[in-house]
């Protein structure tokens, strides 16, 4: 049975022994000389593995694990430093990471810091181009069935590169040789950190501009570049320049390094110009050409025309040879002619006759005694008509004691009733008018009427 009074046996509540000669240590204590021994010790460090486990947070801070066959290790990447990677990096590629060794004393684990992180070689580049390739084209951005046609004759080119290289000098200058066209430079970073971000805010710019506006919308976008190095050309393998160029409306041709360079932006665009030259090659025609093709289609639509013609001539003078002779078609129409002229002749001497006869008859009819006789005869009708007129004239039935009676409008009253209803009246005799009035009834048939206003009773 073990003593209770011996050092070694489990106490209930912590006492301290004999020979010590320090309080104990916190956790927090302890975290903290680890973590100043740890960065004190290895300070900065370089360090070559495969990025696991790649997490942007909200924050936009970056978390990720670098390993290799023998160790892993956890990094962080700070919001400022993840904001300037040349490259966007994933699980699955090596890289060399630069940066301070620490501790994270929440998890008990130690850490890289990173401030710098580069692939690891062209090879490990590379690795990351066919995994970028494929996974972009697994998502149809480089379909073929995507690509649009180019414009014949662009009125407007956006040209999105450098301004200050010698790739947009080209440009203009075979632009100008072969087809005078208005340019709009979108000028961009075309290598280093945020090259892609803004080649790719400057393709969707384009994209955006509306017709009609005070910018004029391109008809063609041309994407280019000068030679360099998969690194210097690299801005245009990134999934956010590919993805602006593959959603572009606006038929893009991509112009990126020279014959033998070949990026994921080629692949997306409509069409992949070996160089920057080419590119202006390709987007317009010769000028010169138009011309001379133009002329020749004039020539050729004038010999077909005359040609036409010719033909038209050719086939009414055919047929002409099948027709009859003027002479023929003429004849019989010039026989009748003459036959109804003679008719004619004919007919207009028996009318003639005709009328001279009647002229005679007519002329017989007309001697001075007819003539008297029938004036004596109609002088008579007249007379008699003249006194049966006198004899129907009212003015000689007043005068032999009739009198005409009308109202005030001047119509006629013919009977009693009428003169009641009319009240006053215009009583005509042969020599003049009289207004009378008509008061009363029957009773007063026999009153004397006033002197200057006779009544009709």
């Amino acid at each position: 049975m073990s003593d209770p009074f011996s050092e070694d046996s489990p106490r209930l509540v912590a006492e301290a022994l004999p020979g010590d000669n320090s309080a104990p240590e916190s956790v927090g204590e302890l975290s903290n000389r680890l973590k100043r021994m740890v960065e004190g010790e290895f300070g900065r460090v370089r360090l070559r593995g495969e990025i696991s486990g790649y997490k942007r947070a909200a924050s936009g801070h970056v978390y990720l694990c670098l390993k290799d066959d023998a160790a892993v290790i956890d990094g962080v990447m700070w919001k400022g430093q993840a904001a300037m990677l040349p490259f966007a990096a994933q699980d699955g590629i090596e890289v060399i990471a630069s940066g301070k060794l620490t501790t994270y004393p929440g998890r008990s684990k130690y850490q890289i810091v990173i401030d710098r992180m580069e692939l690891a070689g062209e090879g490990a580049l590379m690795a990351l181009f066919e995994k970028l390739k494929a996974q972009l084209g697994a998502e149809g951005l480089f379909d073929p069935a995507r690509k649009q046609p180019l414009p014949f004759m662009p009125r407007t080119i956006g040209v999105v590169t450098s301004p200050t290289g010698a790739v947009i000098r080209d440009i203009l200058h075979r632009l100008a040789d072969r087809c005078p066209t208005r340019v709009i430079v979108w000028p961009v970073k075309v290598q280093g950190a945020g090259a892609a971000q803004e080649v790719a805010a400057a393709v969707r710019g384009f994209d955006a501009i509306q017709p009609g506006g005070p910018v004029p919308r391109p008809d063609l976008v041309i994407v280019a570049r000068g030679g360099g190095s998969i690194e210097d050309l690299w801005a245009f393998n990134e999934e956010a320049v590919v993805r602006a160029v593959a959603a572009c409306s606006i038929p893009i041709i991509s112009a990126v390094g020279h014959e033998t360079d070949t990026s994921l932006c080629d692949h997306a665009a409509d069409v992949r110009a070996p160089t920057p030259t080419a590119a202006a090659e390709i987007a317009v025609p010769v000028l010169a050409d138009l011309r001379l093709s133009l002329d020749a289609y004039a020539q050729r639509s004038e010999r077909c025309a005359r040609r036409y013609v010719e033909r038209g001539r050719e086939r009414v003078e055919a047929q002409a040879r099948l027709l009859p002779k003027r002479d023929a078609l003429l004849g019989p129409q010039r026989q009748r002619a003459d036959d109804a002229g003679q008719r004619l002749d004919r007919a207009l001497e028996r009318r003639l006759m005709a009328a001279r006869g009647q002229l005679d008859r007519t002329a017989g009819a007309l001697r001075p005694v007819l003539l008297t006789q029938r004036i004596a005869a109609a002088r008579q009708r007249l007379d008699q008509t003249f006194k049966l007129i006198e004899a129907l004239n009212p003015s000689h039935v007043l005068d032999r004691g009739y009198a005409l009676v009308t109202d005030r409008a001047g119509g006629v009253l013919t009977s009693a009733a009428e003169a009641r209803k009319a009240g006053a009246l215009t009583v005509r005799f042969g020599d003049g008018e009289v207004p009378a009035r008509v008061e009363g009834k029957a009773a007063k048939a026999y009153a004397t009427p006033a002197p200057d206003q006779p009544t009709l009773l």
